[in-house]
């Protein structure tokens, strides 16, 4: 399993030389399966250049999964450039959110007043799958999920293959009750042995106090989690929309320190865009 970052700012894309080392787009993960299958994992606005990136890999049938809806996921997609080439094959897990499919919201915001080009101008192949039970496999890979504690709902994925397994859970607020969202040891098992977990972190403890019910977590929250589920390695996901190279710097160095205090061995990094790990 291949996976590449290509967006990890939360809630807005920022750009200037203070938000060079982590990168400005929201959020867009790749995941490649070992048997060639081409997973993206929303479409915020780093979609715009992993659609200019995806041409020259062996693959034009790709697989897109939402975790929910709102802005910072969406708005890389009406310029994700493979919908214009009628060799692609792009199939969209058709989730629902709020009362709306994706395929509802997708048509929505590709058409006016939003968007001059609708969605049957577009000259790739769009197949709208709707699973039919939470867990599923696209190629060599098995794709569990677990709704999300976030304002609206979501839904956080696990991808597993030959015994390695990596998780995304981004906006998912782990100790503030919202609306169909799981409990703290939910989640817990859901990350335990996970080679790599990707999580929201967007707050410190200090911040976190007059965020709460936003629908993020304080690292501090997502530290325990992970430590207690024997996490390999943990990113730090979802990183503000204000928060410098090196506010965010001082934030891993924090989460760092937090874990050698309590003599685990997890990696602990923020993900910035372009990052690359290889689970073989």
């Amino acid at each position: 399993m291949y996976i590449k970052c290509w967006g990890s700012r939360g809630s807005i894309a920022v750009a200037g030389n203070e938000y060079n080392k982590y990168g400005g787009d929201t959020t867009c993960i790749q995941v490649v399966a070992q048997s060639g299958e081409v997973v993206i994992i929303d479409a915020g606005t780093g979609m715009r250049k992993l659609g200019l990136a995806l041409p020259i890999n062996n693959s034009l049938n790709y697989h897109l999964l939402f975790t929910h809806t709102h802005w910072d996921h969406i708005s890389g997609f009406p310029f994700f450039k493979p919908l214009q080439d009628v060799k692609v094959t792009l199939t969209i897990h058709n989730s629902q959110f709020y009362t709306l499919s994706v395929k509802d919201i997708i048509s929505n915001i590709m058409a006016l007043p939003f968007f001059p080009i609708t969605m049957k101008e577009m000259q790739a192949k769009v197949i709208y799958q709707d699973d039919s039970s939470k867990d599923f496999s696209i190629g060599s890979l098995n794709i569990s999920t677990i709704p999300l504690s976030h304002p609206g709902g979501g839904f956080g994925y696990k991808f597993v293959e030959n015994g390695r397994a990596f998780v995304f859970l981004t906006d998912n607020e782990l100790n503030y009750p919202h609306p169909g969202g799981k409990t703290v040891n939910d989640y817990k098992e859901f990350c335990k042995d996970a080679d790599i977990v990707f999580h929201d972190m967007e707050f410190m403890p200090d911040e976190y106090q007059s965020k709460k019910g936003w629908g993020h977590s304080s690292c501090t929250d997502v530290l325990d989690l992970a430590i207690d589920a024997n996490v390999k390695q943990l990113g730090l996901f979802h990183i503000n929309q204000e928060r410098t190279d090196d506010a965010m710097d001082q934030m891993v160095k924090f989460c760092q320190d937090m874990v050698k205090k309590q003599n685990s061995k997890m990696e602990c990094f923020g993900v910035a865009a372009g990052m690359e790990f290889n689970l073989l």
